[in-house]
């Protein structure tokens, strides 16, 4: 059936002017109108197909401020079904708008839908992503950098500039094959390379002016990798890390695990020439390694000798890092939500979730699983089942609060918290490869880390005044990570390993924050532009029946 341009044009315009219509009085909002299709790329120099958002790849950086309306209406030009994610930006009141398949039906081939995002209390940088399909190997990534508001001050000068810098580990083969492979019941291969901002090696470059300080805001966008980032001859000062500002300590290079992001401040102190960028995979027996350049404006000399080594296999360089980055409780700005809970070591604990990791055959496939259960996506959003009260998607304590003896087994595994708990989440790794793991809707406490096993006498080693807040966290190898937050958010909340391979065959499960008292008052009611898929197709929305 031939598209009616026009008529889509017509239809998002009524979409966008409904939406802002509901905006809050005195929130600004941006608009944007983002089309994906595929495309040809050659990141590594061989011919693929990738995915672009408006011709672009990485797709177009979002650049906001604090408490502005993101309205981004996303026409999916794919041949599949598609979703947008936002690795990071904290979806208050409003998991509908996550855009992970446990909220929120996919976009038609050929169909729009209009994302309404605020971003509130997140100064800082992160990401976007496809969720589905394993999408994320082929492209439609792009930053999100949160600016505060004028008369908030930031602990730092204002920088020379601001630039995005997305690395992550790439594959030459296409997504539908890397896809296959997975679900045939294979276990993913080594990747090809590493991207810096979509380019190979040499292929993306930087300018500075001698004497000037750039802030860099780093993420990595990559599928199963972490990565060593370092510059030549420079320092690193960390001074963010998804959206809360750190104490400023100075490193010769970062490990950023996948998922993860930082910023740092970087200052042209050096003779005028060109010198490497450098990011390379961490614990991995083959290393891989690509380049940027670092241009001086008078610079006549490129760069030249073998790139800056990094660290090596040895865990025990990036757990004290780790451990080195803390929060800065002097900063300007807002802290985790709710307020108050900077002081979390003074807040009693009410529920200590232990999660393992694990993978092993079932019914003859590869499959990945925390706490024994390996997660299947029924063929509704959670989140709709629970707006329509749709029996027989998902059962309420499908995976336990503790690791469970026996073999791995399927389930759509949902956890509910009480609305304003406070939980311990400790990330116990039995594997000899390090994890990462990301929490949908939250910035949690990092209190502690180390190797072996969590017992309740770790406890006396946390960090309980400075520790970091973050979204997404590593777990070493034969190690554990424990973390402290408030489930004060409302909706249901996806927590996954971001090894991309291991998400898509079951290490995720839900978090399902429950208030007993009005919805209404501590979650934003369901979008009248909702997608409905599965067994809430053709559900009514009060007065709106939706087909």
């Amino acid at each position: 059936m031939a598209l009616n341009i026009a008529a889509v044009g017509a239809l998002c315009l009524c979409v966008i002017v409904s939406l802002f219509a509901i905006t809050s009085a005195g929130d600004p909002s941006k608009f944007f109108d983002w089309k994906v299709t595929y495309g040809d790329i050659s990141p590594l120099g061989v011919r693929q197909q990738g995915i672009l958002i408006n011709g672009q790849f990485p797709g177009p950086d979002i650049n906001t401020i604090t408490n502005e309306n993101l309205i981004i209406n996303v026409f999916n030009g794919l041949d599949e079904p598609f979703l947008l994610s936002w690795s990071g930006v904290q979806q208050r009141r409003n998991s509908y708008q996550d855009g992970v398949f446990g909220t929120t039906c996919p976009i038609p081939p050929g169909k729009n839908f209009t994302y309404k995002i605020q971003v509130k209390d997140q100064i800082g940088s992160f990401f976007y992503f496809p969720s589905l399909a394993f999408h994320r190997a082929a492209g439609a990534f792009g930053g999100i950098r949160v600016l505060s508001q004028p008369l908030i001050p930031v602990p730092f000068p204002k920088p020379a500039d601001d630039y995005t810098v997305l690395i992550g580990d790439w594959y030459k083969t296409n997504h539908k094959d890397l896809r296959n492979q997975l679900d045939s019941g294979k276990i993913l291969s080594f990747p090809d390379g590493i991207l810096i901002n979509g380019r190979g090696p040499n292929g993306t470059s930087f300018n500075v002016v001698k004497g000037k300080t750039y802030r860099l805001r780093i993420s990595n966008v990559g599928l199963q990798n972490s990565l060593n980032f370092r510059i030549q001859n420079h320092k690193l000062t960390l001074v963010e890390v998804e959206g809360k500002h750190t104490i400023q300590t100075t490193y010769t290079s970062l490990d950023l695990h996948v998922g993860q992001s930082y910023s740092v401040l970087v200052t042209a102190d050096q003779p005028d020439k060109d010198y490497y960028i450098v990011v390379s995979s961490r614990f991995t027996s083959q290393v891989l390694t690509t380049t940027g350049i670092l241009h001086y404006s008078n610079s006549k000399s490129p760069v030249s000798g073998p790139p800056p080594a990094g660290p090596t296999t040895d865990i025990n360089f990036s757990l004290e890092q780790a451990r080195s980055i803390r929060i800065n409780l002097t900063a300007s700005g807002p802290r985790p939500n709710p307020q108050g809970t900077y002081h979390y070591g003074l807040i009693n604990v009410t529920r200590t979730i232990i999660l393992s990791n694990s993978q092993g055959i079932v019914n003859g496939k590869q499959r990945y699983a925390i706490n024994g259960v390996s997660y299947v996506a029924p063929d509704t959003p959670l989140k709709l089942a629970d707006h329509f009260k749709i029996e027989g998607v998902y059962r309420n304590g499908s995976i336990q609060d503790k690791p469970t003896s026996g073999p791995i087994h399927l389930d759509t595994s949902v956890t509910q918290s009480d609305f304003k708990a406070f939980l311990e989440i400790v990330f116990q790794n039995y594997e000899n490869t390090i994890q990462s793991y990301h929490l949908d809707g939250y910035s949690f406490y990092v209190v502690g880390m180390d190797g072996g096993q969590w017992t309740p006498d770790s406890r006396k080693h946390y960090n309980l005044h400075d520790a970091i807040a973050r979204c997404t966290i590593q777990v070493y190898p034969k190690s554990w990570t424990a973390v402290y937050f408030a489930p004060d958010n409302v909706g249901m909340w996806n927590l996954r390993s971001e090894f991309w391979a291991r998400q898509y065959l079951g290490q995720q499960f839900y978090l399902r924050v429950y208030a007993t008292s009005s919805v209404s008052k501590y979650e934003y009611p369901i979008p009248k532009n909702v997608l409905l898929c599965g067994k809430a197709t053709g559900r009514s929305l009060g007065n709106v029946t939706t087909a």
